[in-house]
């Protein structure tokens, strides 16, 4: 159930978040606990991530500034989803998502096991899980609706769906962002795997990075020696071996998967940012 806040009407919930819109056309994003799998909204909740979430976000949207703008405006929220919101402006969305790899994992995994390509880029024979790629790669997504499957797509078909020039300029945004990001986690004892990010067009015409940046929603974070992750691939897993067949609602999260879980965003957000959630 969406927060009634005053002077903010709400516009639409997506799995993760709520969007509300006030009377100068900005919005306001809230961060919610509830968590997504495999484009499914799980029925149970993990305590203060919505605040995780935002938070780290805000942290990597400054230490990234200098290579792309971004579209926050404040963090004046109301009282009720203080920590859990932030007030942006408002983006033409480019109608996909711009994921760089730069280890083997996930569904490009699943992708090279069967034709040694990751979104139709040709990768080394012999390469195994978790394996580090001779250089990052840009591999877009198209942005599903709610209740359909987001689906990997090559270069060339991306730039059918926004054009080449701009494909060309997501596609540098993403690495450079990724890059810099990758470094940045290593000093902090942390491989930055893959990540996914989303940009838009402000009303300046200016592309900015939108949405979330470098959580464990929408990267994967691993520990460097044993790929630990702290990340949302230890909730995949767990419904992997649930025996739900991912044509049905989910099934709820035990206890103590909330709360490996919980622990898990914490330490992703401690290590990155050196404070205390």
């Amino acid at each position: 159930m969406t927060a009634v806040l005053t002077g903010w009407k709400h516009l639409r919930s997506g799995k993760v978040r709520d969007l509300y819109v006030n009377k100068k056309d900005e919005l306001l994003i809230v961060a919610s606990d509830r968590i997504s799998a495999f484009d499914y909204i799980l029925p149970t909740t993990i305590p203060n991530k919505g605040k995780l979430l935002t938070q780290l976000s805000l942290f990597w949207f400054e230490l990234l500034k200098e290579v792309v703008p971004n579209h926050i405006i404040s963090t004046d929220v109301p009282a009720e989803v203080a920590g859990r919101a932030v007030i942006v402006k408002p983006l033409i969305m480019f109608p996909v998502e711009c994921v760089a790899r730069g280890y083997l994992a996930g569904s490009g995994w699943v992708e090279y096991q069967k034709s040694q390509t990751v979104c139709g880029i040709k990768l080394l024979s012999g390469l195994t899980e978790g394996s580090k790629l001779p250089q990052p790669i840009f591999t877009p997504a198209t942005k599903a609706e709610d209740g359909e499957h987001d689906e990997n797509i090559t270069f060339e078909q991306c730039e059918e769906v926004i054009g080449e020039q701009a494909s060309a300029i997501l596609k540098k945004l993403t690495l450079a962002l990724y890059t810099k990001a990758h470094d940045f986690a290593a000093t902090k004892g942390i491989i930055l795997a893959d990540t996914k990010f989303e940009f838009g067009i402000d009303p300046s015409g200016a592309i900015c990075l939108g949405d979330e940046a470098l959580t464990p929603d929408s990267s994967r974070f691993w520990e460097p020696e044993t790929h630990y992750s702290y990340d949302k691939q230890f909730v995949r897993d767990w419904l992997l071996n649930s025996g739900w067949d991912r044509n049905s609602n989910p099934p709820p999260l035990p206890d103590d998967v909330v709360a490996k879980t919980q622990e898990r965003y914490t330490s992703a957000f401690e290590l990155i940012t050196g404070r205390k959630f």
